[in-house]
């Protein structure tokens, strides 16, 4: 099989005119990409799973957001941290007036079956990571881990 690299067949028949940008490019530079680059209706952080003999760690990467955005919960073996975010900048010059409303969430969950001592779960907001601790409970330090061969 041989992988062919996909280039638009339309890309180079457009013409520009100089007195006429597209419509796009007018945008970007008036609102100076502030538009685009704003949007955080998809956010959703970057996680690292950690385990030790004791414990798993997760750290989620939610810059901006406050310890009280956060809601973090255990229920049937499923941990799902979720938070809720809204900021608004307000800017005046001379007779303009421009708001920013940027509002996020984001949910994720994880799985942690008969694995961890849900009383003993502690989670904490700093610097712009959320850290939570699961100790493991009794069921979990037992298991060992298993060799497998590949034959």
């Amino acid at each position: 099989m041989t992988l062919v690299k996909w280039s638009n067949p339309s890309k180079g028949l457009t013409k520009t005119n100089e007195f006429f940008p597209p419509m796009e490019s007018f945008f970007k530079k008036f609102f100076n990409d502030d538009l685009s680059l704003k949007d955080q209706a998809g956010f959703v952080p970057s996680v690292n799973v950690t385990e030790n003999e004791h414990s798993y760690s997760i750290e989620a990467s939610a810059p901006g957001f406050e310890k009280k955005d956060f809601n973090v919960r255990m229920e049937d073996g499923v941990l799902t941290i979720s938070a809720e975010h809204r900021a608004e900048q307000k800017t005046e010059e001379e007779k303009f007036v421009r708001k920013e409303f940027n509002y996020g969430s984001f949910s994720r969950s994880f799985n942690l079956a008969d694995l961890v001592d849900e009383e003993k779960i502690d989670a904490r907001y700093e610097n712009g990571i959320l850290k939570v601790k699961l100790p493991k409970n009794e069921k979990a330090k037992a298991k060992r881990a298993k060799h497998i061969a590949i034959g």
